[in-house]
């Protein structure tokens, strides 16, 4: 058995001993200084790592190689609820020690100490990243990203149309950075631009396979004004509304609804663009194929007014057939007018058919063959000389449009008018849409005119005016207008005259005025033609001419002084009131 030899201490202190310590003052300071060396040396606002040694609801204990570990709330860590003991997570160092000797960590300021680098990083290198959906917001979502704040556009949360922005709130996604305001401290992301790359991908696979005329199943993603969305499983195509239906569709929810799976089928589609543009009416057969093949012309349909324009109105006598019923179809009436006076959209119409083309698919119709045309007996209906009423529809310079009925349209020339009144412009005589007797005067059956009269209503009071406005007669007047070639007199039952400038020089050497009463001496009238030329002038120039005359004949012949002078005879200045043709006319004027 080997003998065990032991060697006292030499510097053994055993004075410290008998204290009850076990080392000396040297190995004390030795152990404390080895102690803190063995420690990590921190300073307060540095940002370091740590691992986490325990988690409750309220706060996690991070072990930082500290003398003391450290305390987090558990909010700091809600953009990551898989956190879990054992995890390495970044941690500010507010400070080592508060009055209760903790040492205070926060992970959220850490965060944001790194995140800017981070942010600038991830957007450099196209790098995807995790945000936390905090809440949402006008037009987006805000994401967590780094402790950031970052704006997550609604167009960018998914390729496909999201109609639940809520369903997002409190959720962990993917992201890239897809903008950076350093100025403003603005980032945005994109988590649609992860998925892009796969669904380009997809769909360069899925054009690759399709074929015109191909039948695929699809499901309505999106309704718009001009068309339908379908998504044929990762890749989109458009219907537009001429497609959706062999009829007419004022808008595309009346023929789908969204989500809706349905067969189309693919009429065109661009490699390069990605476009596909499909068809749903052309899984059915067309209207006209199906369309009665014993209608022919003559034959009359029923279908309802599907659409209105100003020159006719389209008609659907089936679903999908329609005919045009023309304006000019609609009345045998000659008047321009709207179609709209005649018809609105949804009435049901009765009509004839006109033309019938079952290769082009059209078809014309009518309307107004539904009634009888007016003029096959116009002859017997309106025949020259009888009188009617009708109503004013138009006016030219040189007439009146009047129609007697429906279809029988006829013209009052301006001649026609009136027997005494010159009129410059119908529009003086009667006025649109008032009524007005008319005598057929000419038939034109070829182009569908009356010519028609209204002052024949009356006898012409012409053939007493020539006998009473005789030439050298003298009647009293107005000058109602004067124009640049004279003056227009007014003369008494209406009827007007005419004088010339020099006509109207008065015995002082003035010139007659507007509304100015005098008498006028007649020096020309024609019946035909209804004009009477007057004179103020001549009035008392034939007076002193008279009296020049007397004077030379008085000194030509000797006086005799039995025979008296006999006197000039006098100017005849008619009466109207005198006369019982004037009188019977003045009646019949004043009716």
């Amino acid at each position: 058995m080997t003998e065990l030899k032991n060697s006292p201490i030499e510097d053994f202190d055993w004075e410290a001993y008998e204290n009850g310590e076990t080392f000396g003052a040297k190995s004390r300071e030795e152990l404390t200084r080895t102690y803190d060396e063995s420690l990590n040396t921190v300073k307060d606002k540095d940002v370091i790592e740590g691992t986490i040694i325990s988690l409750n609801k309220r706060e996690a204990v991070v072990n930082i190689g500290y003398k003391s570990d450290g305390i987090i709330p558990m909010n700091e860590f809600r953009y990551n609820p898989d956190i879990k003991v054992g995890d390495t997570v970044e941690v500010f160092i507010e400070n080592q020690e508060d009055k209760k000797g903790q040492l205070i960590l926060s992970h959220r300021k850490a965060r944001a100490a790194r995140s800017w680098d981070r942010i600038n990083a991830a957007l450099e290198n196209d790098e995807i990243i995790t945000g936390y959906i905090k809440c949402r917001t006008k037009g987006g979502m805000i994401v967590d990203v780094f402790g950031i704040e970052a704006f997550l556009p609604g167009s960018q949360i998914d390729v496909k149309p999201i109609r639940d922005y809520d369903m997002f709130v409190g959720k962990n996604m993917e992201f890239k950075v897809v903008k950076i305001n350093e100025e403003y401290k603005n980032v945005v992301v994109s988590h649609k631009a992860l998925i892009e790359a796969e669904i380009e991908q997809q769909k360069r696979e899925i054009i690759s396979k399709l074929e015109k005329g191909q039948v695929l199943e699809g499901t309505v993603k999106n309704i718009t004004s001009y068309g339908v969305f379908i998504d044929l499983g990762g890749v989109d195509g458009l219907i537009h509304i001429t497609d959706l239906s062999w009829g007419r569709v004022s808008h595309p929810s009346e023929v789908v609804e969204l989500d809706q799976k349905l067969n189309v089928v693919i009429l065109d589609f661009d490699n390069e663009k990605k476009r596909i543009a499909l068809g749903l009416k052309q899984l059915h057969p067309h209207p006209w194929d199906a369309l009665n093949p014993d209608l022919k012309v003559g034959d009359h349909v029923k279908g309802r007014v599907v659409v209105m324009a100003d020159y006719g109105a389209f008609l659907e006598v089936a679903p999908g057939v329609e005919g045009l019923i023309h304006v000019s179809e609609m009345s045998w009436s000659q008047h321009l007018r709207s179609a709209q006076d005649f018809m609105k959209v949804g009435d049901e119409v009765e009509a004839v058919v006109l033309t019938l083309d079952r290769e082009d698919r059209k078809m014309s119709l009518g309307i107004k063959q539904l009634k009888n045309d007016p003029w096959e007996n116009i002859d017997t209906k309106y025949p020259i000389g009888s009188r009617h009423t009708a109503k004013v529809r138009n006016f030219t310079n040189f007439g009146v449009f009047v129609e007697i009925e429906e279809g029988v349209d006829g013209l009052i020339h301006i001649s026609d008018l009136s027997w005494t009144k010159k009129i410059k412009h119908p529009s003086e005589f009667t006025q649109i849409g008032a009524d007005i007797d008319v005598e057929v005067l000419a038939i034109d059956k070829d182009n569908r005119r009356l010519s028609l009269g209204h002052k024949q209503l009356e006898e012409n009071p012409w053939e007493v005016f020539e006998t009473v406005f005789t030439v050298g007669s003298v009647h009293e007047g107005t000058v109602v207008e004067m124009l640049e070639k004279g003056a227009v007199i007014a003369l008494p039952y209406g009827v007007e005259g005419f004088a010339t400038p020099k006509h109207l020089v008065k015995e002082d050497g003035t010139t007659a005025k507007v509304d100015e009463k005098l008498d006028f001496k007649v020096i020309e009238f024609n019946k035909d033609s209804k004009r009477i030329i007057l004179s103020h002038s001549r009035i008392f120039e034939d007076e002193a001419r008279a009296e020049k005359n007397a004077e030379r004949k008085a000194r030509r012949q000797p006086k005799k002084e039995a025979e008296p002078v006999a006197a000039a005879p006098a100017i005849e200045k008619t009466t109207l009131g005198d006369l019982e043709a004037l009188a019977a006319l003045k009646e019949k004027l004043s009716k």
